[in-house]
């Protein structure tokens, strides 16, 4: 009867340690812009089941997918360069 904590002890350390087992991998930004299939599968599970996925994962597809949408942030537009003023020759010449 002297084991019987020991064994209880022993049975709850081996749980806590299954439990604090290493979390999943979460897949980067980068990768998820470079492969859209993988993006538009954790988008799907992100939104049937957000807490299975996890925060971190949704928030990094949810990057992932403003990046492809937007592009890389750079500028909104090109400014058009400024027009080149006519030149005089190009005016018809007065009459005499």
């Amino acid at each position: 009867m002297k084991q019987f904590p020991s064994l209880i002890l022993a049975a709850v350390a081996a749980m806590l340690l299954v439990a604090c087992g290493k979390p999943a991998l979460i897949e980067s930004v980068e990768s998820l812009v470079a492969n859209p299939e993988r993006l538009k599968e954790l988008r799907a599970q992100c939104k049937a089941d957000h807490a299975k996925v996890g925060d971190e994962q949704c928030n990094a597809v949810a990057e992932a997918t403003r990046r492809r949408f937007f592009g890389s942030g750079g500028p909104k537009h090109t400014p058009a360069a400024p027009a080149e003023p006519a030149l005089a020759a190009s005016a018809p010449a007065p009459k005499d």
